[in-house]
Formats: structure tokens, sequence, C-alpha cells
């Protein structure tokens, strides 16, 4: 089943709209909301670059699309077909393109289309039994695979970010080190510049 439901603009991480009611019957919803937006940090920061892509977490696996510079992700059991999830998804995006397309990069506040939840209610509950007749059809439709979509860890892939950042901060401070030593270098050297023009002249006067 698919439990919950989140929208976010990949250039800045900021999240546009989700399902309100998710992740009620979810134990430790919080952790993996919060999973959820160090995915959309590390997105932002451009430290994955797959458009598409099936993260596994514990029980649960998320699904993201992006597309349009923005990430629609959902989470869902394990044993949730994924050709469904993704279909659920792009009938998001078509959506939240439609209605909200022209105002994605203005949004200037966290959940600016959150009214947007009453279309991923509605979406939400066409896709829950995976043994409608709609369902099937869509599960056996070739023209949507999915296979070739890649399929990660969530430590690996918050880690990869994790270790980047290390890296980034690590680099920052060895440039800052290395400028404050070229000054003390620089320092040291006028020092010793003056010092032997100091000797010279008391060399002429004696």
């Amino acid at each position: 089943m698919v439990k919950l439901t989140m929208i976010a603009r990949v250039t800045d991480g900021l999240p546009l709209a989700e399902g309100l009611d998710d992740g009620r019957d979810v134990k430790d919803s919080e952790m993996y909301k919060q999973q959820v937006k160090a995915l959309f940090k590390n997105l932002a920061a451009g430290h994955n670059e797959a458009s598409r892509m099936s993260i596994e977490s514990g029980p649960y696996v998320f699904h993201y699309i992006i597309e349009g510079r923005v990430c629609y992700l959902t989470m869902c059991d394990r044993s949730y077909p994924k050709k469904l999830a993704f279909q659920y998804l792009e009938d998001l995006k078509n959506e939240f393109e439609r209605v909200n397309g022209a105002q994605i990069e203005t949004a200037a506040r966290p959940y600016a289309f959150i009214k947007f939840d009453t279309f991923i209610q509605k979406t939400k509950k066409l896709y829950q039994d995976t043994r409608t007749q709609r369902n099937i059809a869509k599960l056996n439709d070739e023209l949507y695979e999915v296979h070739q979509i890649m399929t990660r860890n969530v430590q690996e892939v918050l880690g990869v970010g994790e270790k980047l950042d290390q890296v980034s901060q690590m680099s920052s401070r060895l440039t800052s080190e290395s400028r404050i030593y070229a000054d003390k270098a620089r320092d040291l050297n006028r020092q010793v510049s003056f010092i032997i023009a100091l000797r010279i002249i008391l060399r002429l006067a004696s």
C-alpha cells in the first residue's frame, strides 16, 4: 500500500505538498519523513543523478521521479508493485504540472500547494488495492516498464551525501588553513626582510 507521498522542488529541497493523512498507520513515520527530507536535501545538493529511483528503507521502499525540477516521492510496502508505484507518481506529476506548473519556481514558502492533498488522497485510493481490474490492467500494460529503474539502500544513498559533505567540509577547512599559513608566511618574510635591512643599516652606520 501507499504510505507516504511528498512533493518537493529539487533546486532547493523546498517541500511543496504532501499527503496530510499519510503515515498514521506507519510506525516511526516521523523517522521516514526525516529520511525523505534528507533525500530532498541530497537531491538539491546534486548528490543523486538518477531521475527515477527506488530506495529501500526497512519494511518500505521510497520510489521517486524527478521532472521539471520537481521530485515526486512515495513510500510503499516492499510488497507493493513497483510498476503501480511509478504510475501513481506519474499521475501526480501530470496533475501537479497542469494545476501548479506556472507557480512552482516562484513558490517561496513550504507547502505552498498543500491543497493538492485532495488530489493525492483521491488518487491514492485508486492505487491502494492492487487486485482491482483497473490496477491489474496497469500491471499488464507493457508501455510502462520499470525494470531499468535502479534500487538502492537508504543508508547507501544518504551515506553518499554525508560523505560528500564531509569531503566538502574538509576541503573548505584545508583551504582556510592554507590561507592562514600563507598570511603567516608573508608576515614572517616581511619580518626577516626588516631584520636584514636593519642589520645592513647598522653596519653602514658603524
